[in-house]
């Protein structure tokens, strides 16, 4: 079933990311008291007496700037209106009632019909008088709400799911697959979900740093539901900086954390550097499915074996994800982009893949009779037999006499043996080695 899509907008730092953080459950927009801090529509599944939506932060309405990333935001929050069946227009009770607010009123009279306005930082009845002027505006009742602290919450959302079209109500949560992009400023990533989605989704501009949030959109690919996640570029240093770059960075890699496959974006044009090789191992160390997207392919100039020679450099540096598979592609003009899915689909099936236990322990064994283990501290490491407990990812128990006797270099050699044996292209494999006393 469709899920209705709810719409945040509104003026800037009127409460609107504060709002969706709640009514997402969790904090998924950055709030802080700059305005603008949110450029771009976020989305998140969110659900109210037993009626999922999804709901769209937007960036801050300026209806007079014509500033590329104001133009930008307003650009994004009216596609956001068009594609809502609900608008819940967000504004500041505590300010009062401002041209800014009239002339967004003004832009949304034609959707009148599923406009619900919400009159934020009412954090008390002696307030509930500052909500009477916003009637001026020609949306109906002004719903008296907290978004920081719930106050109100309810009966907007009350009134919200009673505008939801009858097909439409009932709907379950389900996000599907979720596959975080990410990589350095100004890879391309933004670009990347833009042509994915084939529409201007997220705001692209030569600006680095545009996206601040990590940004959720649905996504469906041959009848399949994903969730795109759209994330900052990881900056060197990024604590340094500003708080909202500090948090764009914890974001980004929070959305790695939560994802089932990271696409992680590399600039054709320049050189792997040492971002691109945090990134990488944050994605190993979370054990998450990776794919290598090698972007900007067109501005390459080509020879023979110009695609060969730099995967191999590229594989170089990023030896500690040696098991992704990499594509080249031109999001910009959606060049090789067919190649990306399947990639990705065959990554995510190998990531959930699980191997029966003859199988599995015939390769190991063979591993081991191939190339006995090294003596360490004068005894020699055995092996009982080996099991597969769990997936995404792999996790491989191996059961023997003594866990101390194993080493690096033997627990790789049999990565390499389990991966010629079986693939496991673009997951990580997960080994635990347990000592199993001989009776």
């Amino acid at each position: 079933m469709n899920k209705p899509y709810v719409a945040l907008v509104g003026r800037p730092n009127t409460g609107k990311s504060t709002l969706f953080n709640r009514l997402a459950g969790r904090r998924i927009s950055i709030v802080d008291d700059t305005p603008g801090v949110t450029r771009d529509r976020v989305v998140a599944q969110a659900e109210w007496s037993s009626n999922a939506f999804y709901v769209i932060d937007t960036g801050g309405i300026e209806p007079y700037s014509d500033e590329t990333i104001p133009a930008g935001m307003r650009r994004q929050a009216f596609l956001a209106m068009e594609m809502a069946d609900v608008i819940i227009f967000v504004v500041d009770g505590r300010a009062g009632l401002t041209a800014d607010d009239k002339e967004i009123a003004h832009l949304l009279q034609k959707n009148k019909n599923k406009v619900v306005l919400a009159v934020n930082k009412i954090e008390n009845a002696s307030q509930i008088n500052d909500t009477f002027e916003f009637y001026e505006l020609g949306l109906g009742e002004p719903y008296a709400i907290s978004a920081e602290h719930g106050n109100g919450v309810g009966d907007l959302l009350d009134e919200v799911i009673a505008r939801f079209p009858e097909e439409m109500a009932g709907a379950e949560l389900n996000e599907g697959k979720r596959i975080a992009i990410v990589g350095r400023p100004n890879s391309g990533k933004s670009t990347l979900v833009n042509a994915l989605l084939k529409e201007d989704r997220v705001i692209v501009s030569d600006i680095a740093g545009t996206t601040r949030d990590a940004i959720d959109v649905p996504f469906i690919y041959e009848g399949e539901e994903y969730t795109l996640v759209d994330t900052a570029g990881i900056r060197k240093n990024a604590k340094q900086g500003d708080s909202v770059e500090y948090y764009s960075m914890i974001r980004a890699l929070r959305a790695i954390e939560r994802s089932d496959i990271c696409l992680l974006v590399i600039d054709a044009t320049k050189k792997a550097l040492d971002q691109d090789i945090r990134i990488a191992s944050a994605i190993k160390d979370a054990n998450k499915a990776v794919v290598i997207v090698v972007n900007k392919w067109d501005l390459v100039k080509k020879e023979t074996n110009t695609m060969a020679e730099m995967e191999k450099e590229i594989r170089g540096k990023l030896h500690v994800i040696d098991y992704a598979p990499m594509v080249f592609i031109s999001a910009i003009d959606s060049g090789r982009l067919h190649k990306l899915m399947p990639v990705v689909q065959d990554a995510l099936a190998q990531y959930s893949r699980r191997i029966q236990t003859g199988l599995l322990n015939e390769a190991v064994a063979s591993a081991f009779e191939m190339n006995q283990p090294p003596i360490k501290k004068g005894r020699s490491l055995k092996l009982y037999y080996t099991s597969q407990p769990s997936d995404s990812p792999p996790t491989f128990v191996f059961f023997l006499n003594d866990e101390t006797l194993m080493t690096d270099t033997y627990s790789k050699y049999l990565e390499g043996r389990l991966r010629e044996a079986f693939g496991f292209s673009g997951t990580p494999l997960k080994f635990i080695f347990r000592s199993k006393k001989e009776k």
